[in-house]
């Protein structure tokens, strides 16, 4: 049974990692290539110009102010979401304070959860087209239709360069915090619920119950979901390409590097260069992570 263990496992696996390297590996492969070559989509045989569009790269306003927004989105979406993620949850697991020697969430916290999750079941495209007429500039929308009422003139979100970006993290906090409510509430299952009752009754309250007991063991959790947010920070392209105006607009307020690969590579048919960007994008991303896990590693506590 021994002798036969490696070739069973050699089997099982063959399967899966031969999709993996055909579906995944090979077309990452096939991009490296292709950002160093002029490809513009028609040629079986495109030019080798080796760095050139790299270098293009950092030649490129737009791409640096799409860098910039990329910037912006790792600070604001995942501090936001885990806020607001663990403010919920924290009520919806241990919030009702203690009922019968047990802690307890908040009342209807069941039906909470359904609610807070339920924008994870829609398509980020029909996310996308409802929050257009939430933020239609006229009071048709349901946020200048609510500004009227307080005599408010309509504000132009989405065609005002200044607010417009802003306008893109909140639909993206909004679409993420059920999934994070329900992630960190799996965490808080998980700690034993003694911890809680004895912190009662050393008197500690809310505050210092959040703080001294549920952050320092829910850390590994929060460290996950800061990493699953950046990822999700530099993959906003589906929320702009439907809500922003032409493209990534006004005058370039809300374009994200996916949609200047769009744009180059099916708009200007630059597929080199496009390739150039997600190559860029694709180190950029796995940098985050590396540095987060590193940068937030700690001791597991033990419980």
């Amino acid at each position: 049974m021994r002798h036969g263990k490696y070739p069973f496992i050699v089997g099982f696996l063959a399967a899966p990692v031969a999709l993996y390297v055909t579906f995944v590996i090979a077309p990452y492969l096939q991009a490296f290539y292709l950002a160093m070559t002029n490809w513009r989509g028609v040629s079986a045989n495109p030019k080798f110009i080796g760095l050139d569009n790299f270098q293009r790269l950092l030649q490129d306003d737009v791409f640096w102010k799409a860098v910039r927004h990329h910037g912006l989105l790792l600070l604001a979406l995942p501090l936001v979401t885990i806020a607001i993620a663990l403010f919920f949850a924290f009520l919806l697991n241990v919030g009702g304070g203690s009922r019968g020697g047990v802690m307890t969430g908040v009342w209807g916290s069941k039906f909470y959860r359904f609610v807070f999750f339920f924008p994870q079941v829609l398509a980020i495209v029909i996310i996308g087209v409802i929050f257009q007429r939430v933020y239609a500039p006229d009071d048709s929308g349901l946020l200048n239709g609510f500004l009227k009422i307080f005599g408010i003139d309509p504000i132009l979100f989405m065609a005002n360069g200044r607010i417009a970006l802003w306008a893109i993290v909140a639909v993206l906090v909004w679409q993420s915090v059920g999934f994070y409510v329900v992630l960190f509430s799996a965490g808080m299952a998980s700690i034993p619920k003694d911890i809680y009752e004895a912190a009662t009754l050393d008197g500690a309250g809310r505050g210092a119950m959040f703080f001294r007991v549920t952050m320092p063991l829910l850390w590994d959790t929060l460290q996950v979901a800061w990493v699953y947010l950046g990822i999700a920070a530099f993959d906003a392209f589906a929320i702009v390409q439907v809500l922003s105006v032409d493209q990534g607009g006004p005058d370039g307020a809300t374009t994200v590097l996916g949609m200047e690969i769009y744009r180059n590579a099916f708009s200007y048919s630059q597929f080199g260069y496009a390739s150039a960007m997600g190559v860029a994008l694709f180190f950029l991303t796995i940098t985050f992570a590396a540095l987060t896990l590193r940068v937030s590693r700690r001791e597991t506590i033990e419980l």
